[in-house]
């Protein structure tokens, strides 16, 4: 118990410093379009790092219009005999600079809140691998000495491309013993939420193909393009499924050229969202299915036409055995803290998805806080702006350096 004791009074005696480091990344936007704010806050994040003796590899993103994935790595004077365990985490929010000064959305204190982007999701989670490695080097310098450490720090993790889980898989061995993502976690006072599933996530593109004719004069020839997409969305509404935890959500939707004229086409982008692999391959050969069903027909003969194609696919992350025995090691190490543990099943995309079937995979393991992808602040209507708890730090940082400790001790036995 002393020990607990120990790191967690070094963790509230550091957290000054801690929350200097997290207000300098905040302060640098790294919106995903803003490759030169990423490479600024990548350059500023390997600079810390390499106080640790951390040697940074930087990869241009496959979209030239985005910034570098950074890699950062330390390896033991044995490392091919050594475990490996990666620490992942991104660089870039969601938020454009003109969004953050429309909103006056920046680093602000309220009490325990630290607002601003990026604070939960996900620069709050980088600043909490950095306090987990310090506390490790000055506590059990052995055991750290004995670990190959990356610390793999995504540039595009906001529109989740496989582009950086492919860097991963070229960088990771296979017996790595886990890949550590530090998405923030919700709000809570004695409970720890850690992500053990996610769901998946599948893009669609929907266009309608119709008879453009005269509105006033030639209206029967003509064949309705933006009518049959709301049939066609009607049918894509029906398949969501509540009860298997599978929605589909239509989220943008055009059509027509003007008013006078019968439109001719119409498009429309679709998500479809589900954690069972069964109910998601399903979803989408449903979804897929309503290709050429059309109920819109000119009286001349024109049938309407669809056209349904998928676009992305990122599959979903299951409970799994591996997963599972990470979350009982963190789960034991919080009862050590008379914190409890509990599963979530998570509905939005990390880098988890990508890597937990080459990697045992645990996922929120950041600090807590609320509002992510959030720059309104409008009290009256109960909008507030993206923050995480500064009192979340040090407790979440000594709950992860616990249970690396034990996992790495696990290993050993």
């Amino acid at each position: 118990m002393d020990f607990i004791n120990d790191i967690q009074e070094y963790f509230s005696h550091r957290l000054p410093h801690y929350l200097e480091l997290h207000r300098k990344m905040v302060e640098i936007n790294s919106f995903t379009a803003n490759p030169k704010g990423v490479n600024t806050l990548g350059a500023f994040t390997a600079q810390e790092f390499a106080k640790f003796q951390f040697l940074p590899e930087f990869v241009q993103s496959n979209n030239k219009e985005q910034g570098k994935h950074l890699f950062l790595t330390r390896h033991t004077k044995d490392h091919l005999e050594c475990p490996t365990i990666a620490l992942v985490s991104h660089l870039d929010t969601v938020f454009p600079e003109e969004e953050e000064l429309q909103h006056n959305f920046h680093w602000r204190v309220e009490g325990d809140r630290l607002f601003g982007p990026g604070t939960v999701d996900i620069k709050g989670g980088t600043v909490l691998i950095y306090m987990i490695l310090e506390a490790l080097i000055k506590f059990t310098p052995q055991v750290f000495d004995k670990v190959n450490w990356v610390v793999c720090l995504n540039a595009s993790e906001e529109i989740l491309t496989d582009h950086f889980s492919l860097l991963c898989l070229e960088r990771l061995p296979k017996n790595t013993l886990a890949c550590l993502v530090f998405e923030g976690g919700a709000a809570n006072d004695r409970q720890m939420q850690i992500v053990t599933s996610r769901k998946g996530r599948a893009t669609f593109q929907v266009t309608i193909e119709g008879k453009s004719a005269h509105a006033g004069n030639y209206h029967a020839k003509g064949a309705n393009a933006i009518v049959q997409m709301a049939h066609t969305i009607l049918d894509i509404a029906t398949l969501t499924d509540y009860n298997q935890k599978l929605t589909f959500n239509v989220g943008k939707v055009n059509g027509g050229v003007v008013m006078n004229r019968v439109p001719h086409y119409a498009e429309a982008e679709v998500e479809m969202r589900a954690f069972s692999p069964d109910i998601f391959n399903k979803a989408i050969t449903d979804m897929l299915a309503l290709s050429n069903h059309s109920r819109v027909q000119s009286r001349d003969g024109f049938t309407c036409k669809v056209n349904i194609t998928k676009q992305k696919q990122s599959n979903p992350w299951p409970r799994n055995q591996q997963t599972d025995h990470l979350f009982n090691i963190w789960q034991n190490a919080g009862k050590k803290m008379a914190i409890d543990v509990f599963h979530e099943a998570r509905g939005g995309l990390s880098d988890g998805n990508m890597l937990w079937q080459h990697f045992p995979t645990l996922d929120g393991l950041g600090p807590m806080g609320e509002n992510a992808h959030c720059s309104e602040h409008d009290p009256s209507t109960g909008k507030e702006q993206e923050f995480v708890l500064a009192s979340s730090f040090a407790p979440k940082a000594t709950l992860n350096t616990l249970a690396i400790l034990a996992l790495i001790d696990h290993n050993e036995a």
